[in-house]
């Protein structure tokens, strides 16, 4: 059972993003035309296909099914991915997982 908070202080201070999926905990680091987003998932979650700008993806700890442009794969602790600009993707994240996401994008979270 993975403890509470995954992340270290150093994440937990930054502030958190507003994700509108039921028990995500994320952390934002806003870059000048780019964030950061560390976040952690209490609970199984299901993410609906969307679409935004390029995103790049590591997981930390669980496990993740990420569907793009119809290809399904399962990403695992070390493991990275990419979901290119437009791209159609969705995904179903176990409960536990943690993973840090960088979007070409200035905007995609806002903080809490």
């Amino acid at each position: 059972m993975p403890r509470e908070e995954f992340f270290p202080e150093i994440i937990t201070d930054l502030p958190q993003a507003d994700v509108p999926l039921a028990g995500v905990r994320a952390y934002l680091f806003q870059g000048e035309d780019k964030q950061l987003v560390f976040m952690t998932f209490a609970e199984d979650v299901d993410v609906p296909e969307h679409a935004h700008a390029a995103q790049w993806g590591a997981v930390l700890h669980g496990e993740l099914e990420l569907t793009v442009n119809g290809e399904t794969n399962t990403y695992r602790p070390g493991d990275t991915y990419f979901i290119p600009a437009g791209a159609a993707h969705s995904a179903r994240i176990k409960g536990g997982t943690s993973v840090q996401d960088l979007f070409d994008q200035v905007d995609r979270y806002r903080p809490k």
